[in-house]
């Protein structure tokens, strides 16, 4: 089973900064935190059609992997030097982009992050947060993995990687609702996948006793969910196993459903990133409402 993320955080940060925009033709940077998922292509092509709309040029431009934190902070380093009238990041790291972000806002740069937090101050230290709420979002997967497995059962837990904000609020969201279960044992829930699905699949090939072990695996973002999915399928276990990730592809499973979020059914972030209509009364509402956004439910 899987868990896709349905959200809007391209299509909000585009139009936070299409309404500061003073003319058309402006060039805003939207820096994702790798460019190899497929959930990011999505995003792109969303965000490339929100500029259409908004009359805005759209620089995409980011990391291939989503553990370069080096080249990640040099591709924001390029678009300040290069002075873009604004930035849309979805930092890798939650602690190592503080630096270079603070470097656009003191040039007077509009930064907003999105989809992944930075340990920093919204309307202080960059312009606003916008993404999912991931906390929710895991203990959803977590409630849904508990009633697959009928309230008891053994599970691994397959994290992401060190410093990236919004899979660790799954994963603690996920553990918050597991440990509130007594029958419930956790077998695994210290080992990272890291960025790459070859990189999860090595780590779950590597935790395969474990599995074979459990009656039920998470994985929250989309390549450890695919190399978790990989190594159940190099070991015969695949459909043997309670299986609840985030971030659906259609490679998941020919048996996948997409799923609907509670307030907008089968959006994707494609058309998420063009749906906004009413620029100004978006803003206002992330400037005085938490950072969250539509949580996903399990399919």
């Amino acid at each position: 089973m899987t868990l896709p993320r349905l959200l809007a955080p391209v299509a909000l940060s585009l139009t936070l900064l299409a309404v500061s925009a003073s003319a058309a033709g402006e060039k805003i940077a939207v820096i994702p935190k790798g460019t190899t998922h497929s959930f990011w292509k999505s995003v792109e092509a969303g965000a490339r059609q929100a500029g259409a709309e908004f009359g805005v040029e759209i620089l995409w431009k980011g990391p291939l992997k989503e553990d370069d934190r080096a080249q990640q902070i040099g591709v924001v380093q390029q678009f300040v030097a290069s002075n873009v009238d604004a930035i849309v990041l979805a930092p890798l790291d939650d602690t190592a982009l503080r630096t270079p972000v603070k470097s656009a806002m003191d040039r007077h740069i509009p930064v907003v992050i999105f989809d992944s937090g930075l340990k920093a101050e919204a309307g202080k230290d960059f312009v606003s947060f916008v993404a999912t709420d991931n906390h929710l979002g895991g203990k959803l997967a977590g409630e849904e993995l508990v009633r697959l497995l009928g309230g008891k059962g053994k599970v691994v837990l397959l994290r992401y990687s060190e410093g990236s904000a919004s899979t660790a609020a799954r994963e603690a969201g996920f553990l918050e609702v597991l440990k509130a279960h007594p029958d419930i044992e956790l077998l695994v829930e210290n080992r990272y996948a890291g960025a790459t699905i070859a990189s999860a699949q090595d780590a779950a090939m590597n935790l395969i006793d474990k599995i074979r072990a459990a009656d039920g695996v998470f994985a929250p973002n989309e390549s450890s969910t695919q190399g978790l999915l990989l190594a159940l399928r190099q070991t015969g276990l695949a459909g043997q196993k309670k299986f609840v990730g985030f971030d659906a592809t259609p490679s998941s499973s020919p048996r996948s459903r997409r799923a609907t979020s509670r307030r907008s059914s089968r959006k994707t972030p494609r058309r998420w990133a063009t749906s906004a209509s009413r620029p100004r009364s978006a803003t206002c509402a992330a400037r005085k409402s938490p950072p969250s956004s539509t949580p996903a439910a399990c399919s």
